[in-house]
């Protein structure tokens, strides 16, 4: 498939990742929705995997306009990026580069201050879509997350976490919220959704419910079953028709 006319690819350096950095939008109005890649891949990963193209009805028709950004801290976690400690630093970095950098950037392409942004992804890409809603809960509304691993303990080759992983993890650092972070948080929403074909593990999926449930966070465990495989087949027909719905009910 060729690009789409309305793409638009911006790049900067980013101190907070110490790297030069890519983000990619498509669309012209509607809702804004940031697409975390899986763990390695770059901001253009899911258009190579076809997510523009499902998504072109709701693109093409103005409800909604797709932002994606390289996965830094997954690609250094796959590659063993210098020590685990610093992996782990930067994890939590990524997600400041997120809050920091590209919601400012996001904002100012829908030109609004404080436009309502979801965010979405697959496996590890899960991960920080649901992350960063229970992180930044004053600018992420709500997160679909596919196919997650939500324990990335297993991931780095390490005994002891340091507080960067700590607070950058959702299944441990949301048990530890209150407060007006909480409260905000309890008025937003994660679908966490998986199949349970080859590769998948919606133990995990669950286990994320759990902690957010106790912690009173609205969300909802989504299972499509032994035909669904961890794979882009599956995510392809997942979120178009979670976006869908979710668009169709004017939910913010």
């Amino acid at each position: 498939m060729g690009e789409r006319g309305d793409k638009v690819v911006g790049r900067w350096r980013s101190e907070r990742l110490e790297r030069d950095v890519t983000m990619v939008k498509w669309g012209t109005i509607g809702q804004p929705l940031l697409l975390f890649p899986t763990a390695g891949g770059d901001a253009e990963e899911v258009e190579r995997f076809q997510m523009m193209d499902v998504l072109a009805p709701l693109l093409d028709s103005g409800q909604l306009k797709v932002y994606s950004c390289d996965s830094v801290a997954g690609k250094a976690l796959l590659t063993r990026e210098k020590s685990p400690q610093h992996q782990m630093w930067l994890q939590n970095q990524f997600h400041h580069y997120v809050r920091q950098e590209v919601v400012p950037a996001i904002r100012a392409d829908c030109k609004s201050a404080d436009i309502p942004i979801w965010t979405a992804g697959a496996s590890i890409g899960a991960f920080h879509a649901a992350a960063v809603v229970c992180r930044f809960p004053d600018v992420f509304t709500r997160a679909l997350a596919m196919s997650g691993t939500y324990d990335l303990r297993r991931f780095y080759d390490a005994r002891e976490f340091t507080d960067h992983f700590w607070v950058s993890s959702p299944v441990h650092f949301v048990p530890t919220l209150g407060g007006r972070h909480l409260e905000v948080l309890r008025t937003r929403y994660v679908h966490i959704v998986s199949g349970e074909g080859k590769a998948e593990d919606i133990g995990e999926s669950w286990n994320l419910a759990k902690v957010l449930g106790k912690a009173g966070v609205p969300n909802r465990v989504d299972s499509w079953g032994p035909d669904w495989p961890h794979d882009w087949i599956t995510w392809r027909k997942m979120l178009p028709q979670i976006l869908e719905q979710w668009l169709r009910e004017g939910v913010r």
